[in-house]
């Protein structure tokens, strides 16, 4: 019998009006160093220079997951679904909860620069010598172990990793409420209640009652306009090259052996190269914007203007391009050279077709390394992924849109507007 606690907390939540917790060892991971990190920690990277509304934590979003979660398990378990493994429902309410303590200040951006992956800082914490795993080891010995395997997607159950880790997951439904909610926009909602109603586990997957189809159409069109018009805006977009920026130019300074006036421990071993697990934990938003801030008074003159413009928002304009013209953008460089700017900074073309979301992608079949597809059950017991059947989904399955832009610093352009050449003026409108 799982350890309960002698009463149920509860969380207030603006997305899901309540966040339940009856497990001692939720409570007690919850509670851990670790886990509070991530207050310090924004769900949604530089967006809030964007949307102003922005500021909620990879804290709020984790307990959004477990919850979730527990309401999944709960219907299974109120329905007497035989197919639910009961006894894994402790290691998937841990896996759900923990599946992004690992990411650090900035996420995607800080990870693109430094060649990390939040998911394997997760799996390092959950193993490694933290409270986590000491809460996680008083379950068994071989916990920490099964939940890091849950988050690695190699967990011998896949119906305990696709509630976490699949193309319908409590991750993804809940960042897609909370982000629209804070957000501000409408973009993003969809009938959780509905979609919650229609999973059943069956034969080792999580599927679809077939009747369920409209409001998973639903939740999908919701991640496909809260992509265009959130997770790629291009001012977002901005904010993130700038941010990139940063950690590149204070990276190269460090290799030459620039003396910097200001710099943390943990951000040394950061552009060294030699993070260690306790180092990383060190990592959070207030630490990097505490060294941004300081950074301004550098004497690197690029590095100190780099740092003025995320900390004060004043980013780099953008302008659309009817193609990623490869010639222009090598005269433009030159360009760029004679009025005595940095091409390799003040230059940068940018498409969201690299970015680390995707709206669905029907052809990643059980046991492959992607995410599972989504299936529909039909009342004869057939499965179905579900492109097949919705000509809504099938229209935006795998879809690759957008636009290059091109990012620079309009305010130093201008000072140098006349020796430009027509064709930049035209192409920058400027």
């Amino acid at each position: 019998m799982l350890a309960k606690l002698q009463e149920e907390k509860v969380f207030k939540d603006p997305v899901h009006s309540a966040i339940y917790v009856q497990d001692i060892t939720i409570w007690k991971l919850i509670n851990t160093p670790e886990f509070q990190r991530l207050r310090r920690i924004r769900q949604l990277g530089t967006s809030y220079l964007t949307f102003h509304g922005a500021e909620h934590s990879r804290f709020s979003h984790s307990l959004g997951v477990y919850e979730i979660t527990r309401k999944i398990i709960s219907q299974f378990e109120r329905n007497g679904y035989t197919d639910w493994p009961q006894e894994e429902r402790l290691l998937s309410l841990c896996a759900s909860l923990l599946h992004d303590v690992g990411h650090g200040p900035f996420s995607h951006s800080l990870e693109e620069v430094f060649h990390t992956h939040h998911e394997e800082w997760t799996c390092e914490i959950i193993l490694g010598d933290t409270e986590i795993n000491r809460v996680l080891a008083e379950v068994s010995s071989d916990f920490p172990g099964d939940v890091a395997s849950v988050i690695r997607k190699t967990y011998h159950k896949p119906i305990v990793v696709s509630l976490v880790s699949s193309q319908m997951d409590a991750d993804r439904m809940d960042y897609l409420l909370r982000d629209a909610y804070f957000t501000g926009v409408n973009y993003g909602t969809f009938d959780l209640d509905r979609i919650l109603r229609v999973l059943r586990p069956y034969q080792g997957k999580i599927v679809v009652k077939e009747s369920g189809m409209h409001a998973v159409e639903d939740y999908l069109m919701s991640r496909y306009q809260m992509y265009w018009q959130v997770y790629f805006h291009p001012v977002t977009r901005s904010s993130e090259i700038v941010l990139r920026q940063i950690f590149r130019r204070a990276g190269e300074l460090k290799r030459e052996g620039y003396a910097f006036a200001f710099m943390l421990p943990a951000i040394a071993h950061l552009l060294e190269g030699t993070l260690n697990l306790s180092h990383y934990l060190m990592l959070d938003e207030s630490c990097v914007q505490t060294a941004f801030r300081q950074w301004e008074l550098e004497e690197d003159a690029l590095l100190s203007n780099l740092c003025s413009r995320f900390l004060n928002r004043q980013l780099y304009k953008y302008t659309p391009l009817e193609d990623k013209d490869e010639a222009w953008l090598a005269d433009a460089r030159e360009e760029w050279r004679s009025i005595g700017l940095n091409p390799d900074y003040h230059l940068e073309v940018d498409t969201p077709y690299d970015s680390p979301y995707d709206i669905y992608k029907p052809e990643l079949l059980p046991g492959s390394r992607g995410k599972l597809p989504i299936l529909l059950l039909d009342e004869r017991e057939q499965l179905t992924e579900i492109s097949v059947k919705s000509d809504i989904i099938r229209s935006i399955a795998g879809i690759h849109r957008g636009k290059y832009y091109i990012y620079y610093p309009d305010d130093e352009v201008r000072k140098h507007i006349l020796r430009l050449s027509s064709e930049t003026r035209n192409k920058l409108s400027i």
